[in-house]
């Protein structure tokens, strides 16, 4: 591959990457899986796929799930913020179990975490 090549392939990912952070919401985006749920994409590792009911039926309890979270705020745990370099996305979690907080890390892509 020459230089020349080389420079538009680098080009070409970057204006990629650039249309995928201004598509999604805060990193988040969705697609239609392959048993037809619908995959949200940057909440964390994984994506959090549920059928379309399933989604529905959140979306309207979310009053009620919002009110869960501030009466529960002091026991609930946030997730860190993720931290990438050279295709490594690194974050840290509290595990429910013991409370101790872990750093995860996981090579990625550029345009995941």
């Amino acid at each position: 591959m020459s230089d020349d090549d080389m420079k538009a392939e680098l080009e070409r990912l970057r204006r990629e990457n650039e249309a995928l952070k201004k598509g999604s919401s805060e990193g988040a985006r969705m697609k239609v899986s392959e048993k037809g749920g619908v995959s949200v994409y940057g909440m964390g590792r994984f994506p959090v796929t549920l059928y379309k009911e399933q989604w529905l039926k959140l979306l309207n309890m979310s009053e009620e799930i919002r009110a869960f979270i501030a009466e529960n705020e002091a026991r609930l745990k946030a997730h860190g913020p993720a931290r990438i370099f050279r295709g490594y996305c690194e974050t840290s979690v509290t595990t429910l179990e013991t409370g101790r907080e872990l750093t995860v890390g996981s090579l990625i892509s550029l345009s995941s975490c």
